[in-house]
């Protein structure tokens, strides 16, 4: 069986900074081949969001397709580590490291996690590209499955989920999420000549103000309520005594399954309209929000946690978006992991005890995936 927590360093020794290409995909491709799976590695994108390397793991086996989808990139390690950020420390008890938790962890969690002997079909879906713009990431693996036939019944994302304790939550669907911009022209002048001007500010302040106003819905039984979010303001007026010729603003919406992302486009067009009919807006959707009802697959999961941990899983749509939001189109997806607490983070860790916990779990589900 394959050791999780030599398999965790040695994937964060791999230096994978988004996007990942190479040697963190030796490394895992190393350790699947000896249990029998076919390894598909490509590379696919060019400049500003590629090249990317993802990889798609198959093996054959009866009954249902349980994939196992995450990522190996990593955000920049960032400064003021204690000690090397791709070093793989072990340190008191905690493996140091970026991508220890986020989520290196988990892939190498997964790959302890499977039997030596073929059960179920199982199948790895890896990206190098989860934490970048995603371009060409698990949408270019979702893509890459279609053309050979890989069609999972079941998919669980390996995200660091739990909160406090590893096996207190799980993830059973996300918000979705959209960034739009505004830009109302206008026409520079004096500020002694008003008339001769057009000041772009005025209506983009009132634009602002009406979008501030809006309450998108009040959350639902699952998800908390969509949010608008104003996240820049920008002129770049270097003079005192000029009246700007453009003024631009930037909004991220987070919003539940109630929203749809190009209807919020098409209403905050609609405002910034009505206050500058030459406003441009343009929207770009990261993902639209999902959820897997409550079921055989979270009651399968929230059992081997139960089993390993005696704890009562919460399910949850907390937090922000993942890859789960393209695999949910393709089967039920639920995402489970380590503690997040440390993800992103400066000194991030994972407990070595949780790593082999999480690789018992996964285990566990595979293990009634098949029963």
């Amino acid at each position: 069986m394959t050791d999780a927590l030599s398999l965790t360093q040695a994937l964060i020794r791999a230096d994978s900074v988004t996007p990942a290409i190479g040697g963190v995909f030796d490394v895992l491709e190393a350790a699947l081949v000896p249990l029998g799976f076919v390894v598909d590695r490509f590379v696919i994108g060019e400049a500003p969001d590629g090249p990317v390397e993802n990889l798609l793991a198959t093996r054959a086996g009866d009954g249902s397709h349980l994939a196992f989808a995450g990522h190996v990139d990593v955000v920049p390690a960032g400064e003021g580590w204690q000690g090397s950020p791709f070093s793989g420390d072990v340190r008191d008890g905690l493996l140091y490291g970026r991508g220890a938790v986020d989520m290196k962890g988990a892939v190498a969690a997964f790959v302890a996690a499977i039997p030596a002997d073929p059960t179920i079909p199982l199948s790895l879906i890896i990206t190098g590209d989860e934490e970048g713009p995603a371009v060409y990431g698990t949408r270019a693996l979702i893509d890459r499955m279609a053309e050979r036939g890989v069609a999972p019944d079941l998919c669980l994302v390996g995200e660091p989920t739990s909160a406090h304790r590893l096996g207190d939550m799980m993830k059973i669907g996300r918000r979705g999420s959209v960034n739009i911009w505004i830009t109302v022209p206008g026409r520079q002048g004096h500020v002694a000549y008003p008339h001769l001007a057009d000041n772009p500010i005025t209506p983009l302040v009132a634009i602002l103000v009406e979008i501030e106003g809006i309450t998108l819905d009040t959350g639902n039984a699952w998800f908390q309520p969509s949010n608008i979010e104003i996240t820049d303001l920008h002129v770049g007026n270097p003079a005192h005594n000029v009246i700007p010729g453009s003024a631009q603003a930037r909004l991220s919406i987070r919003f539940n399954d109630e929203q749809q992302g190009q209807a919020l486009i098409d209403r905050i067009a609609d405002v910034a309209q009505r206050h500058a009919p030459a406003a441009q807006v343009t929207g770009r959707i990261s993902g639209e929000a999902f959820l897997t009802q409550p079921g055989p697959f979270s009651a399968m999961i929230a059992d081997a946690i139960r089993a390993e941990t005696g704890i009562e899983a919460e399910l949850s749509t907390t937090g922000g978006t993942s890859d789960a939001r393209f695999l949910s189109k393709l089967c039920p997806t639920v995402e489970f992991g380590l503690l997040n607490a440390t993800m992103h983070k400066v000194d991030e860790a994972v407990a070595v005890d949780d790593l082999y916990a999480l690789a018992r779990i996964y285990a566990g589900v595979i293990a009634r995936a098949g029963a």
